[in-house]
Parts: C-alpha cells; sequence; structure tokens
C-alpha cells in the first residue's frame, strides 16, 4: 500500500466581480430602485397644491372675491381640478350656489353665475329668544302662526308650514351667550315660488315663526 502523502488542497484564487456578472448588475439595479423610490416618496410628500377655503360662511347668492377667502397649502393625490386652485385667477362676479361653511375648501361647483341662484332674501323678525345655533348658513323651517281673532274667545288657528330648508343668510342683532336676543332680525334665502306666500304670511296679523332644523348651524 502507498503511503505518499495526499497533494495539499489549491487555494481557489477570487476573480474581482466585473459588469458581467450577474450578481452585481442586480445589485445595482435594486439600490438603484431604491434611491429612485426613497426620491418618489419625499417629493411626493413635500408637493402641495395652494387652493381656497372660505372666510366665513358663503351663503348662496353672496358675492365671492378673495376677500371673502383665504389660502391654504393642501396635499390633494387627485381631483384637484374639482376645487379653486388659489394660484390661478379667481372668475370675477361669481356667487356661491351653495352653503360653504368656514374653512371648507371651495369646490368649482360651488361657484356660479347669479343667475343660476333662484332665492330671494327676506327679512324675519325674530320674536323670541332663539338659540346661536341659527347662524349664517343654518337651514331652518318658516311657520306661519295666525293671530286669535279679535273679540272672539275662539281659539287662534293652528300654526302652518310656509316653506321649509331655507338658509339663513344673515343675523341683524345676535345676542351673547346661548340664544339669539327677542328683537333681531333675521335675513333669510327663499326660494322664489315660495316668496308670495312667505311676504304674505310677514304682512298678515300673525307671525311668522323661525324654527330651526336639528344638526344644523354650528
Amino acid at each position: 500500500m502507498s503511503t505518499d502523502p495526499l497533494p495539499a488542497p489549491v487555494a481557489a484564487r477570487l476573480r474581482r466581480p466585473t459588469w458581467r456578472d450577474p450578481r452585481l448588475v442586480v445589485g445595482v439595479v435594486i439600490v438603484a430602485a431604491s434611491v429612485a423610490l426613497g426620491s418618489w416618496a419625499v417629493s411626493s410628500a413635500g408637493r402641495t397644491v395652494p387652493v381656497y377655503v372660505a372666510d366665513g360662511t358663503l351663503t348662496p347668492g353672496e358675492t365671492v372675491d378673495v376677500a371673502r377667502l383665504r389660502t391654504v397649502d393642501v396635499r390633494i393625490d387627485s381631483g384637484t381640478e374639482l376645487y379653486v386652485r388659489a394660484d390661478q385667477e379667481l372668475p370675477e362676479s361669481v356667487v356661491a350656489l351653495r352653503v360653504v361653511d368656514d374653512g371648507e375648501l371651495v369646490a368649482r361647483s360651488a361657484l356660479g353665475d347669479a343667475a343660476d341662484v333662484d332665492v330671494r332674501s327676506v327679512s324675519v323678525p325674530v320674536d323670541q329668544a332663539m338659540s346661536t345655533r341659527v347662524t349664517p348658513g343654518a337651514v331652518v323651517d318658516l311657520w306661519a302662526v295666525p293671530e286669535a281673532p279679535a273679540g272672539s274667545d275662539a281659539p287662534a288657528a293652528d300654526p302652518s308650514p310656509l316653506v321649509t330648508d331655507v338658509v339663513v343668510e344673515q343675523v341683524d342683532e345676535a345676542g351673547t351667550g346661548l340664544v339669539v336676543s327677542d328683537g333681531a332680525t333675521l335675513h333669510v334665502l327663499v326660494p322664489a315660488p315660495d316668496l308670495p306666500a312667505v311676504l304674505r304670511a310677514l304682512g298678515d296679523s300673525g307671525t311668522v315663526t323661525v324654527v330651526p332644523q336639528a344638526g344644523t348651524g354650528v
């Protein structure tokens, strides 16, 4: 039996990776993709659009200009065209077509021509204390409250609704605390078809009562 020693193993020589090495190419692609993705995420997070929000409640028919708006920077991933951009010129002679609450983003659909608003402002005296929830933009109902017949013990006729879902445009004399004081005047926006009935009730001997709807106002 031969006792010759086994030949010593020869150390493999390490080859410097080249551009032809697929592992190196894959690694470079992964690093480049990670850098690009990170840059996109950072730039997207910091990209904002200046848009207008209402500086106070806007009511239907009210003229809207930059004095009634303020600018905020928001990040909107899509649908930017639905809102009024503050870096673009605001159209002249536009009015609010619906109620836009204080601080609400102004949608393009909320602004339009005065001819598109079919309401009229009517002054309604307030003869009783009323919650301060009755503020501009609040939705109320108007009821006619007949007066009892003079010189008769007969009771007054039951109150009846005049018009529902009308918007409060303005409160002339708001009281402090939790109520609108007796003697205040509300300006409400009445649809043109309901105007004759409301004006007739305001001219009668009875009263017109403003009834706030639950969940409206501030």
